[in-house]
């Protein structure tokens, strides 16, 4: 009677133990979200030969020979352009220099897909190239006239490149940039 006592017992007790355990749940695979404010844009305005919207969430930084330094502080970027004047049969120089600044990064970059701009009404025309990889520069753009005016690009973040990790940014910043092509005027 003891054995039976004590196999039952043992029974129920590794019924328990086997019953009470949580069951195993597997987590999926996370991604990093970052969530950053839909643009508000406002009008540039400044004594320079151009304008174009600019969203509202930078710092604009003016210098010298209508160059400017836009800073995105929540992102840790800035969106450096330099402006040239087109003359003596210079734009060939302009675009061979514009060109060559996009595709020095070439050695870290994955691929710089290239997206022609056109806009005739506005006369504005220019290049978008995504520099995809662990290149210093995610962005550049290049847009003229091509006769009076000349405005290029660059976008650096202030931080080691890993492209994975601000692959986010890059993505909001580059619609930053097309819109500024987009809305780009001479005066």
């Amino acid at each position: 009677m003891k054995v039976i006592n004590y196999i039952s017992v043992l029974a129920i007790s590794l019924f328990t133990l086997v019953s009470c355990q949580d069951e195993v749940l597997v987590k999926p695979s996370a991604m990093l979200r970052l969530d950053y404010p839909t643009p508000q844009y406002d009008v540039l305005n400044s004594t320079c030969p151009y304008t174009f919207l600019v969203n509202q969430n930078t710092k604009i930084e003016l210098k010298q020979n209508c160059g400017l330094n836009i800073n995105y502080p929540q992102m840790k970027a800035t969106l450096y352009l330099t402006y040239r004047d087109v003359r003596n049969n210079n734009l060939d120089s302009l675009l061979q220099d514009a060109q060559k600044l996009a595709y020095d990064h070439t050695i870290k970059a994955n691929s710089i897909p290239e997206q022609p701009f056109v806009n005739p009404e506005k006369q504005v025309y220019g290049m978008f190239y995504m520099i995809n990889g662990n290149a210093a520069s995610q962005t550049q753009f290049y847009v003229t006239d091509s006769i009076n005016h000349f405005l290029t690009g660059a976008l650096y973040f202030d931080a080691k490149p890993n492209f994975d990790s601000i692959y986010p940014a890059v993505v909001y910043l580059r619609e930053d940039i097309r819109r500024i092509m987009e809305t780009v005027s001479w005066k």
